[in-house]
């Protein structure tokens, strides 16, 4: 198992990954504009890769839309792109019909929660059922032209055992159960903090997952 350069974000950082990506999706959604990250922060020149998800507010939180600034799994190791780059990119990839089969419509911008994970290490692996730490790992995996991931702390979040994990990766690439164990699939862990906007009524506005 070997790790990449790590890349960490302070809760302020953090914070303003989630206010981009928002303003990144409404920028899309309303007008069909691309966002521009403008003055970015220090932490936002890192060249590392994003995550966004969008889930609604509405009733059992449906997944709304999901994407990464990356082609495919394969790229989470290619650091050619600065962090809010990658973040407008992921958004709007999100908000897009790409992602879940239709575009985010302007009347739904109010009941959506968005939530960023940005990779901080990177861990290649030869044994993924030994070297994955349920909430510290996220998933990404490739095979057969076919790519998919998971944030680091869904598998907390939903009681996943490792095998189900790397099982629900696997169909949420388009792949059978078991894809990951063969040897024509890439496999890549990686480590991630995930920011995610709270309720109305919550003390701050955005909040860090932790597992």
């Amino acid at each position: 198992m070997a790790e990449a350069q790590s890349v960490v974000l302070s809760f302020e950082d953090g914070a303003r990954t989630v206010e981009l990506a928002r303003e990144s999706v409404e920028a899309f959604v309303r007008n069909g504009q691309r966002e521009q990250p403008g003055s970015m922060r220090d932490a936002f020149y890192n060249r590392t890769s994003a995550f966004v998800r969008l889930e609604s507010t509405n009733g059992r939180g449906a997944l709304r839309g999901c994407a990464g600034a990356q082609e495919s799994a394969r790229d989470l190791g290619n650091r050619s792109q600065q962090l809010g780059h990658a973040i407008v990119e992921a958004s709007i990839k999100a908000a897009s019909e790409a992602s879940c089969g239709s575009e985010v419509e302007p009347a739904e911008l109010p009941n959506l929660r968005v939530s960023v994970c940005t990779v901080s290490n990177l861990v290649l692996t030869d044994n993924p059922v030994e070297d994955i730490e349920l909430g510290v790992h996220g998933v990404a995996i490739d095979g057969d032209g076919k790519h998919g991931w998971m944030y680091p702390t869904l598998p907390v979040e939903n009681n996943w055992s490792v095998f189900e994990y790397l099982d629900r990766t696997c169909r949420k690439a388009g792949l059978p159960n078991g894809a990951w164990e063969d040897d024509d699939v890439m496999v890549t862990l990686f480590e991630g903090q995930v920011f995610r906007e709270t309720d109305e009524d919550a003390e701050e506005p955005v909040e860090e997952l932790t597992a």
